[in-house]
């Protein structure tokens, strides 16, 4: 039996994240981290550990679709895989946190308010009250954390999705994060040859 590592349990990360964010949104900001990590990672050790061992999504949709056989573990349609899809879907995954950072200096500026909603797939709204302490911090922090929390809800809904239609790591063929490290990862190289 393989011995586990203590980053064989991140899993749990991806879990607590999303508790943590029902209790005080202001949580989401925690996500920052699975944002600047892989990009950390990929720059200075020059490859994807992050993607390939400490993903705590990456290890949920495995363990998932793995041990919980959830997944259908349907071989993924190559146009998952093609680069058009990769890195369109890269390109509209930026648009829409480009978007997410100009409401949060809409809020800033004071040109809009405080929008409290959660949307999943970035249009349908979510029925909670996602509570937040008000006077914790400045509207533009939670507003912040708002948008951030539905990209992170909504592209963990669609890690479930394919994974229950296909393999279970099939999000990881598209994760904005991975291509983008990718990128990163074959400049280095590039840059080495």
């Amino acid at each position: 039996m393989k011995q586990k590592r203590w980053y064989d349990y991140l899993w749990l990360w991806s879990i607590i994240f999303f508790i943590l964010g029902f209790f005080n949104i202001l949580f989401a900001w925690l996500g920052m981290i699975e944002f600047i990590l892989p990009l950390a990672i990929s720059l200075f050790a020059k490859n994807k550990a992050f993607c390939n061992s400490f993903c705590g999504r990456g290890q949920l949709l495995n363990l998932l679709g793995s041990k919980f056989k959830l997944s259908r573990n349907k071989p993924t349609p190559k146009w998952i895989y093609s680069k058009w899809f990769r890195y369109g879907f890269l390109i509209f995954f930026l648009v829409i946190f480009i978007q997410m950072v100009f409401s949060t200096y809409l809020v800033f500026s004071g040109a809009t308010s405080l929008n409290t909603v959660i949307k999943l797939l970035w249009t349908i709204k979510v029925p909670w009250h996602w509570p937040y302490t008000a006077n914790l911090a400045s509207p533009w922090i939670a507003q912040f954390a708002f948008g951030f929390y539905s990209i992170m809800l909504t592209s963990t809904i669609l890690g479930i999705v394919v994974m229950l239609l296909y393999r279970p790591r099939t999000w990881c063929s598209f994760c904005p994060m991975g291509t983008m490290t990718q990128m990163i990862c074959k400049a280095h190289n590039h840059k080495e040859q």
